[in-house]
């Protein structure tokens, strides 16, 4: 049978490319047989559900155990009706227990129960009544807040020391995030701050993205049933491209193999892996668009915008870190600290803030270009000017991050540009104090530095020289151009102080400063 790569919900091994489960998470068999109870949390689509399903499956199949995984969602929409959802919830668990499991090791009808004990009574009665240990892995069970998630935490923790005989012997939480950042609305916070109603658990586990190995894995599988190969420079990039996160991982080469490169003889290369890279970010699939729907959250704003100046993090609660990291939006490295997850992500989160400023530009002509549809970046840069003294301004007020203000108006003007036919390339890092951003078109390579001098601060000019020059060596360019965003208080409009001038840098390279 064909198969395919997989970017849409659970993955189904007669159909898709998949990696065994025992790959991922070695220690889980360990755990089970130790009687555990424990939590795994990872990013979407990372291939928690996968993984889970393939498990349960495994453990049944082994004759030692009637293993299951079920879902809490359906309870979501009564997170302060606990009576409501239990209902719901154990009604989506038969059906469940029906389709996954032979007839001999469904569970018996649930019994009657007061309300705030129904999940309790009915895990004892399967338990119970089951010719084997039972091993329950619940998924989405963040999807429950308030008192339904306390409510199922409290009956799971009761039972806990009945299990095995009277209660399933592991019980395993999935979701996105850890116990103690639930969402529950008291105490005056929104997170639950403590894992106390599930202290019960051992360990809390993370789905890690796929290493090197993984991914070679993942692509091979596809050479061996199609012939079609990925050379080793392709999958090398996809790997940097990604990290590893699974989703993107599959999304490339879906894109690749199903749409670009249908022809099983056309080798997979780096070129396409990055018109498939493009196409991604310009399509924001799902996923895409779920990081970028919490760019918006508090938490996650006060350490993204810092990161995309490339400023220092204020003092933000370590909770708030661990939870974007546990979104997959960041990942720490040893070396450079924190940082955003991947190169695709980098691209991503500035385009997705800077769109009300992009579809509130209007009619921009290209005239940048020559009549032969080549970038003439002398052209480009007093169209640049034009626009930053008529409009900069203005749109500064139609960006969701203020502090990055002026760095989301000139991505909007640029996203612009490179519609044409072009692409942006980003790098900012914690500390660095700027954002560096490269612009191809055609043959054209524009390599140019975003800095802020802010009050009580010394003009940025003679550090973002050297800093610009070592950027420019790596892109093997001799000029590039340097844009000091001036946020000191008191100053004339931005139509009256926007200036040029050419600086030469200490490695020599005539480099153009813009100040605004």
């Amino acid at each position: 049978m064909t198969k395919w790569f997989n970017t849409a919900g659970p993955c189904q091994p007669d159909i898709h490319y998949t990696l065994p489960t025992s790959q991922r998470l070695p220690e889980l068999k360990r755990l089970i047989e130790q009687r555990n109870y424990f939590v795994i949390h990872a990013p979407r689509q990372t291939g928690k559900t996968t993984a889970m399903l393939t498990l349960a499956q495994e453990l049944t199949a082994s004759g030692k155990y009637t293993a299951v995984m079920v879902s809490a969602e359906v309870g979501s929409p009564f997170p302060d009706q606990p009576e409501v959802a239990e209902q719901a919830i154990l009604g989506a668990w038969r059906e469940a227990a029906r389709f996954w499991l032979p007839k001999e090791l469904e569970p018996p009808v649930w019994p009657n129960a007061l309300p705030g004990q129904r999940i309790n009574a009915a895990l004892t009665v399967w338990a119970e009544t089951a010719v084997r240990p039972l091993v329950v892995f619940i998924d989405e069970i963040d999807s429950l807040q308030n008192q339904t998630l306390i409510t199922v935490l409290r009956q799971l923790r009761d039972g806990f020391p009945r299990r095995p005989q009277s209660f399933p012997q592991c019980v395993a939480l999935i979701g996105m995030r850890d116990v103690r950042d639930y969402k529950v609305a008291s105490g005056g916070s929104d997170r639950l701050n403590t894992s106390s109603p599930f202290n019960i658990k051992v360990r809390s586990l993370t789905l890690s993205n796929f290493t090197f190995k993984d991914v070679s894995n993942l692509y091979e599988q596809h050479t061996q049933a199609t012939g079609q190969i990925f050379t080793p420079e392709a999958i090398h990039h996809a790997y940097d491209l990604t990290q590893g996160q699974p989703w993107l991982v599959n999304a490339l080469a879906k894109e690749v193999t199903e749409y670009l490169a249908e022809d099983v003889n056309i080798p997979i290369t780096v070129d396409l892996i990055n018109q498939a890279k493009d196409i991604l970010i310009q399509r924001q699939d799902t996923h895409l668009d779920s990081l970028a729907e919490r760019l918006r959250e508090d938490r996650v704003k006060a350490i993204i915008q810092p990161m995309l100046a490339g400023e220092e993090l204020p003092d933000v609660p370590n909770d708030d870190i661990r939870f974007l990291l546990d979104l997959g939006l960041c990942r720490y490295h040893p070396i450079r600290g924190l940082e955003i997850a991947n190169p695709i992500y980098r691209e991503v989160l500035p385009k997705v803030l800077a769109y009300t400023p992009i579809m509130s530009l209007g009619v921009i002509e290209p005239e940048w270009l020559s009549p032969s549809g080549e970038l003439i970046p002398e052209k480009l840069l007093d169209l640049f000017l034009d626009f930053w003294r008529q409009h900069g301004e203005p749109l500064f007020k139609s960006t969701p991050y203020p502090e990055i203000a002026p760095h989301l108006v000139l991505m909007a003007f640029l996203h612009r540009v490179v519609n044409g036919g072009g692409s942006l390339e980003r790098e900012y890092a914690i500390g660095s104090g700027r954002m560096d951003i490269c612009l191809r078109y055609g043959d054209v390579v524009l390599g140019m530095e975003l800095k802020v001098w802010k009050q009580g601060k010394p003009d940025p000019l003679p550090q973002g020289l050297v800093q610009l020059d070592k950027y420019l060596s790596g892109l093997n360019l001799d000029t590039g151009w340097l844009i000091i965003f001036d946020r000191r208080p008191d100053l004339p409009p931005i139509s009256d102080r926007t200036t040029t001038e050419i600086a030469l840098s200490p490695q020599g390279r005539n480099i153009t400063v813009i100040r605004g």
